[in-house]
């Protein structure tokens, strides 16, 4: 980024994103109905990821993009369609006013990485080489307590969505 002509650039595009990722996901929290909800909050992972992005961790950025913007709400997104909690036939076509937040925050992220990426010109010529043994090794050691209860909280998941599926068919 270019420090010489706008040394703070990235510091209000880092409030920016904070302020769309807090809105969005207190409308995703608050909204009822439950697939504007899911819009809303993908719009705060699109928005966190750029912020990952601006504090120079590309990969977890990506994960954030991959695992939980993708992933995760379809995941959600089959929960919602599994226990018919959206019931697009009887509700209204929303209105202008009801898209005006959620365009709004969707615009200031666009804007926000458009800017980050149009500035983003230098990039280091040789980065450093890290291989998968060496992330494996790392991520186990320093964060295995963490791996493991993740890997609680997804079986626990599973076990769920299949009560929840088997329970209408008996």
């Amino acid at each position: 980024m270019c420090e010489d002509c706008c040394p703070d650039m990235e510091q209000t595009l880092f409030y920016i994103l904070a302020a769309v990722t807090v809105v969005a996901t207190v409308f995703a929290i608050s909204e009822k109905h439950p697939v504007h909800a899911i819009v809303y909050l993908v719009t705060s992972f699109f928005a966190l990821a750029a912020l990952f992005y601006l504090l120079a961790a590309p990969l977890i950025a990506m994960f954030e993009v991959i695992i939980y913007a993708g992933a995760i709400m379809v995941l959600f997104m089959f929960v919602i369609m599994m226990l018919d909690l959206g019931h697009p036939e009887n509700s209204a076509r929303p209105g202008f006013w009801q898209w005006l937040p959620a365009l709004l925050l969707a615009g200031a992220t666009l804007v926000a990485l458009g800017i980050l990426m149009s500035n983003r010109i230098s990039i280091p010529d040789k980065a450093a080489v890290v291989s998968i043994r060496d992330v494996a090794v790392m991520l186990f050691q320093k964060y295995g307590v963490a791996i493991e209860i993740i890997s609680m909280q997804l079986l626990f998941a599973a076990v769920g969505a299949f009560y929840l599926g088997r329970r209408g068919k008996q």
